[in-house]
């Protein structure tokens, strides 16, 4: 029988709904997910809130007087919360490469980068998987991923919200942290071709080839938990392998129902996915529980046009 099936929506679910909002999460709530996958990153006045970008993305981020930003930046590390109510992230930059891959996003203007706290209180019941940003690669861009980790952590326990949370990141110095503090706390290890290359630098010191060049192995010798890898290059037999070591496999970002099939077919265990609409058809076809959509709450920001 199918382990409980976890389908997590991408920064919300970026397909359909400004990525990493609180009026996307509850748009996101209606229509029924396991999971919020949402990025972190750290204000100067050491707030963590919810962002992908470690600089304000162009494509992204007016200011709230309706004019683009028009280059990346600043860093939002260097601004303070206060800072970013002056932003509105509710819309895609019409006639831009992002809002062409997402042709299916709702604007929502008015919608704000919320605090990490704002977003994990969104719901008493959904999970969220807490992806850290920072970039062993690029230090300056953010705080040190230890940092990083005690402030996530004290904002779920502060929230009250341990129990529903794991904890994720590509530079695995993050999670690592989090095992050493919390060990109890579930964590996910991201991974995608770059940073298994380069896994020196992302894996802070070991690298694929001292676990004969399994992936698995690696993220098992960490303490486990979760694999989170790449879709594209995910084969049905590293899904076998992770499984035999205890290790759960959660693909991303899957939005294709071509390969959520395949994914499905060979045991994922869930997906993360800018579209959680087109997975829940997929999943139902194949007979899988779905999690019960749930009232949208009320952000008091201005509707969609």
């Amino acid at each position: 029988m199918r382990r409980a099936f976890n389908l997590q929506g991408h920064r919300g679910a970026r397909g359909l709904f400004p990525e990493n909002t609180l009026e996307g999460f509850a748009a996101a709530l209606a229509i029924g997910v396991t999971t919020f996958e949402l990025d972190v990153a750290m204000t100067a006045d050491g707030v963590p809130v919810v962002s992908h970008d470690a600089a304000f993305n162009p494509d992204l981020v007016r200011r709230t007087d309706g004019t683009w930003i028009t280059a990346p930046g600043p860093l939002i590390r260097t601004l303070r919360l206060a800072d970013l109510a002056t932003y509105d992230v509710g819309r895609l930059r019409p006639g831009s490469a992002y809002a062409a891959s997402f042709p299916d996003q709702r604007p929502h203007d008015g919608a704000r980068i919320p605090r990490l706290a704002d977003a994990l209180a969104v719901d008493p019941v959904v999970r969220f998987n807490i992806e850290m940003k920072t970039y062993p690669d690029h230090p300056d861009w953010t705080v040190p991923p230890e940092r990083m980790a005690e402030a996530v952590i004290a904002v779920a326990e502060q929230i009250g919200v341990t129990e529903r949370i794991t904890i994720e990141s590509f530079d695995w110095r993050g999670p690592r942290h989090v095992r050493r503090i919390r060990p109890n706390y579930p964590l996910a290890w991201l991974t995608r071709p770059e940073t298994v290359r380069d896994a020196a630098i992302w894996w802070g010191g070991p690298v694929a080839g001292d676990y004969g060049g399994s992936i698995p192995r690696a993220v098992a010798a960490e303490g486990g938990g979760t694999w989170a890898p790449h879709h594209a290059d995910l084969t049905a037999s590293q899904v076998e392998e992770a499984r035999a070591l205890g290790l759960l496999v959660l693909p991303w970002t899957v939005n294709e129902a071509d390969d959520m099939r395949r994914l499905l077919n060979a045991d994922v265990d869930g997906l993360i996915t800018d579209r959680p609409d087109i997975a829940r058809k997929v999943l139902a076809a194949e007979g899988i529980e779905l999690p019960h959509p749930r009232p949208a709450i009320s952000t008091g920001s201005k509707p969609p046009p």
